[in-house]
């Protein structure tokens, strides 16, 4: 930041310096946006999938420690949304998600080729455009974290909230799925620290249902947790008011904004 801005956002209310920054950042990244083919496809294919999955379920599946915990056999018949390194359980499980989202400029710069690679369709952050190849199953998104909301337009914008989980949530809305169920959601980090400052992993990551999932030399961010419960509770009010659920079947999971439900009882 120069110091001109950073003097200026000193002597500005943060309300004020807020929505400035957020007019800002929605002028030129919509200027850019327009201006390229990768946006234009990417607007026209999100438009195809408003209310795709009117009526039906999904699972948002986490990547918390959880999942180890958990037979995730009968997923293999359900709409799934998998989030950033999820693929690394595709083996295991001997299929792999209905759709994958990753917002993280650092774990998409780190395993872009790994991410391209993927069969399904790719909801990725505009953001970090530069440093993915973009295809027949990609879909760029314009992603802003600075502030909260809901977005029900994924194609104009959509609201990181701290966590890709938030995001998922949006795209459920927006392709109309009536019942979204949250599992590896462990709302729970051994690493501590400031939060969203970046670290790299001196080891096995004990965060995540893998030990190379951000594994030594990895670098990322430090989760914010509450920030990530604020936009929780905009998703579960947003959801309600359309007569629609989110749950929770994370098997010990410490997040306490969705209504907990038991993950055996789903099928």
């Amino acid at each position: 930041m120069t110091l001109l801005k950073q003097t200026l956002k000193q002597l500005t209310p943060t309300p004020v310096w807020d929505a400035w920054s957020y007019a800002y950042w929605m002028l030129t990244s919509g200027l850019e946006w327009h201006r390229s083919a990768e946006g234009w496809q990417s607007a026209r294919r999100l438009c195809a999938l408003r209310d795709r999955h009117k009526g039906e379920r999904c699972f948002i599946i986490g990547n918390g420690p959880s999942l180890k915990q958990m037979d995730l056999s009968p997923l293999r018949d359900e709409y799934t949304f998998g989030l950033n390194r999820i693929y690394l359980l595709f083996p295991t499980l001997g299929f792999h998600t209905t759709y994958l989202v990753s917002i993280n400029r650092l774990v998409i710069a780190q395993c872009a080729a790994e991410i391209a690679a993927l069969p399904m369709p790719k909801f990725i952050s505009w953001d970090a455009q530069g440093n993915i190849a973009f295809d027949s199953r990609m879909i760029f998104m314009r992603s802003y974290g600075k502030m909260l909301g809901f977005s029900t337009d994924p194609a104009r914008i959509v609201w990181e909230g701290a966590t890709v989980t938030y995001v998922a949530l949006q795209l459920a809305y927006f392709m109309g799925f009536r019942q979204v169920i949250l599992i590896g959601v462990d709302h729970n980090f051994a690493s501590t620290g400031t939060p969203n400052a970046v670290v790299v992993s001196q080891g096995d990551d004990p965060n995540h249902f893998a030990g190379n999932y951000f594994g030594r030399g990895f670098r990322w961010q430090l989760p914010d947790l509450e920030r990530s419960e604020m936009a929780y509770r905009l998703a579960r009010e947003a959801f309600a008011l359309d007569g629609r659920e989110v749950l929770d079947a994370t098997v010990g999971g410490k997040l306490q904004v969705f209504s907990k439900v038991a993950y055996a009882s789903l099928f």
